[in-house]
């Protein structure tokens, strides 16, 4: 059940001794998981309340607690930006709400962002630059998740499994995943500290300036690529490419040749996780949704490919050959047109009878074979087998052919055995022809 903002109100005044709440807004967040709102007290001050919807979101907030506190007065001083500071909390049930004081700036979409000036450009690679190059000690000593680059790919991985189980994922999308994943040239950079949950809503704006960035509720140490999800999500190529060049030259790390493309999939990935994170809930608006983003993004890559993800092209799906129509041209009825098309032609072998092999036969065909053509013929035509049909019936014949089976038993040329070398007396070859010249049998 969603809190409304006066509800999140009345919740802040307990959590926060002597607030007197005047005024209230909602506050954009992450509907999921979050309900959020903003209040003016008496005195003019603003705070922010958030209150988890379930049990993961209250685990996250309370998180987010013992990441703050883990920002030293040392560490925050380096930050380009400010960050939230817990005013106070109040526990209902199993779910903690925190109310936090007010940050100056305000919120802009990705869209508003992108056709801002230079200097806000600056700004945002300077952050981002920031984050990643907060001390690992800083995640370590708070017991946060850390993962090296194939831990980071093989979560990755398994997450995409479950995905897959879930029959909703369009195939063209889990094998563009699946091949990026198992690309592992792709995943070779260098874990830094990750906020892990940035995007537009969590980053406060005043002007040309960056002033603040709220939401670390899910600090780790793992893929910069996936504080770059939201931004290549921008259609603005070259705003894309200015924030990335300024990062790249505040960064203390080497650049990442495939910082963009891993980014690109994290973006995609997430309308998977929306999706199983849906059906955790059992919630069919989010269920709805992420379907419905998931089919544009497969029609988009199908249709322009999408963004490029892997370094390795993905291989192109085997070529499916389609069976013959019974009903086609030159097909036989009641015969299976894919095993016709398997076959090689039969060759059909006319045998000769046993009785006429010796004697005048042979002489005869032999001095026919002399006298219809010369050597040339005669060789070429002892390589075919003799027939009393129509000379257009004739067919070439493998010399490992028996010549002595059945015509219905004939075979392909290629899966005729080699039969065994006929002795002297059976030899039925034109070496074993003599041709006698006619004035010799006179």
């Amino acid at each position: 059940m969603r809190r409304k903002p006066i509800e999140l109100a009345a919740v802040a005044t307990a959590a926060v001794p002597g607030l007197t709440p005047t005024a209230v807004s909602s506050a954009p967040d992450d509907p999921a998981d979050f309900d959020s709102a903003l209040l003016l007290d008496s005195e003019g001050k603003r705070w922010r309340v958030r209150s988890p919807r379930h049990a993961e979101a209250s685990a996250r907030l309370e998180t987010e607690f013992l990441v703050l506190r883990a920002f030293t007065p040392g560490i925050r001083a380096e930050l380009p930006f400010l960050m939230p500071t817990v005013a106070g909390t109040v526990r209902q049930g199993t779910l903690s709400t925190f109310v936090y004081s007010h940050l100056s700036g305000t919120t802009r979409s990705v869209e508003e962002l992108s056709t801002g000036s230079a200097a806000l450009t600056r700004e945002l690679g300077a952050a981002l630059a920031a984050i990643h190059d907060l001390p690992h000690s800083l995640v370590s000593n708070a017991d946060l998740p850390s993962y090296t680059p194939n831990e980071f790919r093989q979560r990755r991985l398994n997450e995409l499994d479950q995905a897959a189980t879930t029959g909703k994922i369009p195939p063209l999308l889990l094998r563009r995943w699946e091949h990026a994943l198992e690309d592992v040239s792709l995943w070779r950079f260098n874990p830094s500290v990750v906020h892990g949950d940035l995007h537009e809503d969590n980053l406060l704006v005043d002007g040309d300036r960056v002033t603040a960035v709220t939401g670390w509720t899910d600090l780790r140490i793992g893929d910069p690529a996936d504080d770059m999800a939201w931004l290549v999500a921008s259609n603005d190529q070259d705003f894309v490419d200015a924030v990335l060049a300024h990062y790249t030259s505040r960064r203390r790390d080497a650049p990442d040749a495939h910082l963009l493309r891993r980014a690109a999939l994290s973006a995609e990935f997430a309308l998977a996780q929306y999706l199983v994170k849906g059906l955790a809930a059992a919630d069919q608006d989010m269920i709805r949704e992420a379907e419905s983003m998931l089919a544009v993004l497969a029609e988009d890559v199908a249709e322009h490919g999408g963004q490029p993800i892997s370094v390795e092209p993905l291989p192109q799906p085997a070529v499916t050959v389609q069976p013959i129509s019974p009903d086609a041209p030159g097909s036989t009825p009641g015969q299976d047109p894919q095993h016709v098309s398997d076959m090689a032609t039969a060759v059909h072998v006319t045998p000769i009878p046993r009785d006429e092999l010796p004697g005048a036969a042979q002489d005869d065909a032999g001095t026919q074979a002399a006298t219809d053509g010369g050597p040339e013929d005669s060789a070429r035509d002892a390589g075919a087998t003799a027939a009393d049909g129509d000379p257009e019936d004739s067919t070439p014949v493998d010399s490992r052919a028996a010549a002595d089976g059945d015509p219905e038993d004939s075979m392909p040329v290629a899966d005729v055995p080699a039969p065994p070398k006929p002795s002297a007396a059976d030899d039925t070859s034109t070496t074993a022809l003599t041709v006698v010249p006619a004035s010799e049998r006179r």
